[in-house]
């Protein structure tokens, strides 16, 4: 078993090493001894908190890199966590500045270099649109999921047997997040309005023209007579995915350190693993071992997609997220061995009654 850790972490365990030592040399630079201990100390914070946040995503990851062309299942996996580190923790925090304070992406390497402060109070003013555009796609996501003709295995019956059998039901998902925005909206200063509104459905439009596009490429293979596997379309579905989840991990980790450098290693770390993970749940084929951990990955995201709304209006912290997201997990994986042993009492049940019988 520790082989096998071994095996699927290594590159997630010499990216910590790299990692830490840098952060504990940009804490030197900055502090000394003091600051070289406590830039270590908070680069491992934050990559716990990506680990805790994101192990949904990998969930998800894997359930759609299964169905993916090997071609672009090599691609994410190498390009993919490329842009997940290096964009996603790097270049679009800085993006998000640009665009807020209207100034050229030099001047805000700067900002965030020498003037952490302010740039973390123009993060912390873009945090309304981030948060409506990711939560309005991640609400999409999970949607999906539970409204669909073709799903055939509930975990919570009662509820999701309901939500498959509306799947027929044009728009549906579309309509209860738009009942979910307009409230949030509703709750909101009127000067606030406009620009969650306008977020939200950049969000919507963004999972409707990635959804169709993988549609259309997936019947382009059709007819080429290839197999109708995920490709650029499940790629970039996957990409946005990976962005919207992150955009939560970004914003709070300016509320443990103001040091864009800093937090992107803490939270390129926890990239690595999630990474990895991604990877092990794939080969090991542990969503079809235990059957309800996929649902428990997306009934997470939907909280999360709620949570990142409530945002809007209060501050949640990252930790009550992040312990939401891994108990439904760890409630789905419960679920998941509770059936495997009540399907292998049932199988041994029927052998010793068939050699009774023999």
């Amino acid at each position: 078993m520790r082989a096998t850790i071994r095996q699927y972490f290594t590159w997630s365990f010499a990216v910590t090493a790299i990692g830490l030592v840098l952060a504990v040399w940009l804490g030197w630079r900055e502090g000394g001894t003091a600051g070289a201990l406590s830039f270590g100390v908070i680069a491992a914070v934050l990559a716990v908190l990506e680990i805790s946040l994101s192990f949904d995503n990998a969930i998800v990851n894997a359930n759609k890199l299964e169905t993916m062309a090997p071609v672009w299942r090599r691609r994410f996996l190498t390009w993919g966590i490329l842009i997940a580190v290096f964009g996603m923790r790097i270049v679009f925090p800085l993006a998000v500045v640009v665009v807020a304070a209207g100034v050229g992406p030099w001047e805000a390497v700067r900002l965030a270099a020498a003037e952490p402060q302010e740039y973390a109070r123009i993060m912390e003013e873009a945090h309304l649109s981030i948060t409506a555009f990711g939560g309005t796609f991640l609400m999409m996501v999970a949607l999906s999921f539970f409204i669909d003709e073709e799903k055939e295995v509930d975990w919570i019956g009662g509820l999701e047997r309901r939500l498959r059998r509306a799947a027929g039901v044009q728009g549906l998902q579309i309509g209860l997040v738009l009942v979910v925005l307009a409230s949030f909206a509703a709750a909101l200063p009127p000067a606030e309005t406009g620009t969650f509104l306008f977020s939200a459905i950049l969000g919507l439009l963004c999972f409707l023209a990635i959804d169709m596009l993988g549609n259309w490429l997936d019947a382009a293979d059709a007819a080429r007579g290839t197999a109708a596997a995920g490709g650029l379309g499940a790629f970039l579905y996957l990409e946005v995915l990976d962005a919207s989840f992150s955009f939560d991990g970004v914003i709070g980790a300016f509320a443990v350190t103001k040091n864009l450098f800093l937090i992107a290693i803490g939270l390129g770390i926890g990239a690595m693993y999630v990474r990895s993970m991604t990877i092990m749940l794939v080969e090991k084929k542990t969503l079809a071992e235990f059957r309800y951990l996929e649902h428990g990955a997306f009934y997470s995201i939907l909280v999360l997609s709620v949570l990142m709304f409530s945002q809007a209006l209060v501050h949640v912290p990252e930790l009550i997220t992040g312990l939401l997201g891994a108990g439904l997990i760890g409630l789905a994986l419960a679920a998941s061995i509770r059936h495997n042993r009540a399907a292998q009492r049932a199988r041994d049940a029927a052998g010793a009654a068939e050699e009774e019988a023999a």
